[in-house]
This record gives structure tokens, sequence and C-alpha cells, in this order.
């Protein structure tokens, strides 16, 4: 009661709830707010002619209008919720369970390993994400192109061997199709976004290893996996929950910036703001064509403000002194 007490006390909280909730609800209920094309089901959905290079201002059939090819912004909206959920928590479980493991392990243990694994991490915390993500998406090109394979005009992968193409053997065209889905913002936030995660963990368990409780533990034979898991990781998991929910929104953000930068795949937020940015400043003035790029901004913005704000309001509720 006291935690709901605080949390609750401050409209900014209020704020961030409603704002995640709504994301929440729009990707849950997608299905009935905008059904998709059985024809060609996924995030972008054609309501005209795709040999329509103009963007349509909104319409019953595009509520929000269209995208260059017709391309419904609404559609991509509310589909585009969903996909942000599953990154945003995905990427951040995955971080969190990294970062916890490792710091927990370093903090309990302490000496050398403790040592070893606060400079690997602290070297991880000096190099910059966006060089990350050039570098991994570098490595896949690389690796791509050194298998020489392409695509033929009758649909299957080939070998080009003195002109003549070859059929590519299947294990090595699932290779070549894997290479080809593999997500280098994905990787790349995953490589260099669990370090905080640690850090945290391991100051607190350096400070909770020396309890009572703990010694108690200690002294009863319990192995230190079961010490871990049951005794540390259990009493410094709540700065881990504010982490992980300022954490959701970012990494969302941070694939919608890589994506409309040229990176990586699979935001439909950013798709949308790629697709009609050639029609962010046309002939009229900026706003001429407001629906190529309003919607999408406000939707990732608002996303990234209800997480942070979320993991604010959860701060003041888990950690009073904060307050």
């Amino acid at each position: 009661m006291r935690i709901a007490r605080i949390f609750f006390s401050r409209w900014q909280n209020w704020l961030g709830m409603l704002l995640v909730l709504a994301f929440i609800g729009m990707a849950i209920a997608a299905p009935l707010l905008s059904p998709v094309d059985s024809r060609n089901p996924g995030p972008m959905k054609v309501v005209g002619s795709n040999t329509d290079l103009r963007p349509h201002p909104p319409s019953p059939e595009a509520p929000l209008g269209t995208l260059p090819r017709q391309i419904s912004v609404y559609h991509g909206l509310v589909w585009g919720a969903r996909s942000a959920l599953f990154f945003g928590l995905t990427i951040t479980l995955i971080c969190a369970v990294i970062g916890v493991l490792i710091g927990a392990v370093s903090g309990y243990f302490g000496g050398f390993l403790n040592s070893f694994l606060m400079r690997m991490t602290d070297a991880f915390l000096a190099f910059p994400v966006i060089a990350g993500v050039v570098l991994i998406q570098q490595l896949i090109t690389i690796a791509i192109d050194n298998m020489g394979i392409q695509y033929s005009l009758t649909g299957i992968y080939v070998y080009m061997v003195n002109g003549l193409p070859y059929e590519v053997p299947a294990g090595i065209k699932a290779t070549f199709d894997l290479l080809l889905k593999i997500d280098s913002v994905a990787i790349a936030l995953i490589l260099f976004s669990w370090m905080p995660y640690a850090r945290v963990m391991n100051t607190t368990v350096l400070r909770l290893k020396d309890v009572d409780y703990v010694q108690a533990a200690k002294t009863s034979g319990d192995r230190p996996s079961r010490i871990i898991v049951r005794h540390l990781i259990p009493n410094a998991i709540a700065p881990m929950i504010v982490l992980a929910a300022r954490d959701i929104g970012s990494m969302v953000v941070l694939q919608a910036t890589f994506v409309f930068i040229g990176f990586g795949q699979g935001s439909p937020w950013a798709t949308l703001l790629v697709t009609g940015r050639d029609w962010i400043y046309a002939p009229g003035g900026i706003l001429t064509y407001w629906w190529v790029f309003l919607p999408a901004t406000l939707a990732i913005v608002l996303f990234g403000i209800g997480w942070n704000l979320l993991g604010d309001g959860l701060n003041d509720a888990l950690n009073p002194h904060s307050v």
C-alpha cells in the first residue's frame, strides 16, 4: 500500500502509466483496430494502388492518410505498437538477465573475478552503441559477400562459377538466409546495454552479502548459486525493475533511430518515417503532408516518454530515498 500511495501521488507517474497502458492496449487490440490484409499480412498495408507515389490525406480507408505507394499510416502505427513492445521487452529482458548474472556473481565472489568482470563491464561501457551497430552490420555484409551467392531470376539462390549458375546446397542456403535475417541493431543493443544492470547489481550485492541472513545461509551450508538466486538477487531486484522500465522505451527509440538512418530492420514506426521522408518537406511547407511524419514521430516519442515516466515513478516508489 505504501508503494502504491507513493507511486500514485505524482501526476507524472499517472501519465506514464496511462501512456504505457495505451500502447499495450493498442498492441493487444491490433487485429480489431486494423485487420491485416490476408493477401499480404504484416505491419504495412496497401489501401490503394501501390503505383501511386503521392501521399494522400486521411480518408475512411486510411484514417491517418497514406504514404507513397498507398501504405496506410494508421495500420502501420497500430501494428507498430505490437512490434515495439515485443522488441523493447525482449531486448531489455535479455540485457537484464546478462547484467544481473554478471553483477551478482562478481559481487558475491569478489576478489580477482570481481575486478576482472567489472573491468570488462567498464570496457563495454566505453564502446558506443552506434559503433557496435556499424561493426556488426559490416561483419554480416562481409560474410554474405564472401559466400558469393546471388538470387536468380528463377527465384533460387545460385553460385556463379565462370559465368555459369549453380544451385546452392540447402545447408548453405539456410546459413545465407539466417545472415540476411540477422538484426544488427538488436545484437548491438544486447551486447552494449547490459552493463548498467551489472554495475548496479554488483554494488548492491557487495553491500548485501555481509548481512545476517546471507551469513546465516553460508553457515547452514547453502551453495553459492542458491544464495545468489534465493537471497541476493530478490533483495536487489528493485533497481533492476527501474532500469528495465526506462530501457524498454529507450530500446525502441534507439531501434527507430538506427532504422531511420539505414541500419537494422523491424521497426514499423521507423519504416513509416523512412517511406515518407521525401515528403516531410514538400512544396507548400513542412506541414503540407503532416501525416507522413507526425503520427509515427509522436508514437515513438510518446512510447519513450511513457516508459521513462513509469521508470521514474517506480524509482520513487521502490526507493523512497530518491523522493
